[in-house]
C-alpha cells in the first residue's frame, strides 16, 4: 500500500487554509510542498512564507520538494518553516553527501529527487544515507503533465537496489499520478504517491484521495 502526499501546488491559493484542512481530514499521510525558483525549473511557485503558513494549519507532516538551485542556502529556513522531509535534486547539488548530512543534522528526513533523464544508478553511493528517493514521472516545473511510462522501469530498478543493499528508504513518485496508474506504481515498489491536479481539480478532493488510497493498496 502506498502513502498519499497531495501537492498543494495545485491547491487554491486564495483558500490555502481550507485546502490544507481538507488534507488534514483526508486519508493522506503527507502534505507535499513544491518549491520552484524559476531557475532550476521554468516556473516559480512559492517559498518560505507560504511553507510557514501551510505549517500553521497542517496536521500532517510537510513533505518539501526543493526544485531550486543552491538548496544548501535554504535548508535551515525550510526546516524552521516546518519541513519534515526535505528533498533536494541530484542535478542541483554539487556536494550531495554534505547536503544530505546537513538535512539530517537539522532534524529533517533527507530525500533526493531525480529528473526523468537521470539514472537511478547514480545514487548507489548515497542511498544508505537517504530516507526517501523521489522519482519525477514528468519534467519538473508544471502541474498537470502526462506521465512518462519509463518511470515504472526506474522504480523497479531502484526497488531492486534497495533490496540488494538491505535498505529501507521510501520511494516516492511525483507527476501524472492517478487512480489508473497507482496500482502499477505500488506494484513496482512505490511507497509514496504525490498527486496535485488529480486531487485538486476533482469535484470532491476528499473522496478522490480516498479512491487513490484504495487504488494504491
Amino acid at each position: 500500500m502506498s502513502l498519499i502526499s497531495p501537492s498543494i501546488l495545485a491547491a487554491d491559493f486564495g483558500n490555502l487554509q481550507r485546502d490544507i484542512e481538507m488534507i488534514n481530514r483526508s486519508e493522506a499521510e503527507y502534505i507535499h510542498v513544491d518549491i520552484m525558483d524559476g531557475v532550476f525549473v521554468p516556473n516559480i511557485s512559492f517559498g518560505i512564507p507560504v511553507c510557514e503558513a501551510a505549517n500553521q494549519h497542517a496536521q500532517k507532516p510537510l513533505d518539501v520538494h526543493l526544485m531550486i538551485v543552491e538548496p544548501d542556502r535554504y535548508l535551515e529556513a525550510f526546516r524552521k518553516a516546518g519541513a519534515h522531509i526535505i528533498t533536494v535534486h541530484y542535478e542541483a547539488c554539487t556536494h550531495l553527501h554534505r547536503t544530505i548530512q546537513h538535512i539530517r543534522e537539522l532534524g529533517a528526513l533527507p530525500g533526493v529527487a531525480l529528473n526523468p533523464h537521470t539514472p537511478v544508478e547514480l545514487l548507489s553511493d548515497i542511498l544508505p544515507d537517504l530516507s526517501l528517493v523521489l522519482i519525477m514521472s514528468v519534467n519538473p516545473g508544471f502541474g498537470g503533465q502526462k506521465f512518462i511510462e519509463n518511470t515504472y522501469r526506474k522504480i523497479e530498478k531502484l526497488d531492486r537496489m534497495r533490496k540488494e543493499m538491505g535498505l529501507d528508504f521510501m520511494i516516492e513518485v511525483d507527476g501524472g499520478v492517478n487512480t489508473q496508474n497507482a496500482p502499477k506504481l505500488t506494484q513496482a515498489g512505490t511507497d509514496v504517491l504525490v498527486a496535485g491536479s488529480f486531487v485538486f481539480s476533482a469535484n470532491d478532493p476528499l473522496a478522490t484521495i480516498a479512491e487513490l488510497k484504495r487504488a494504491a493498496q
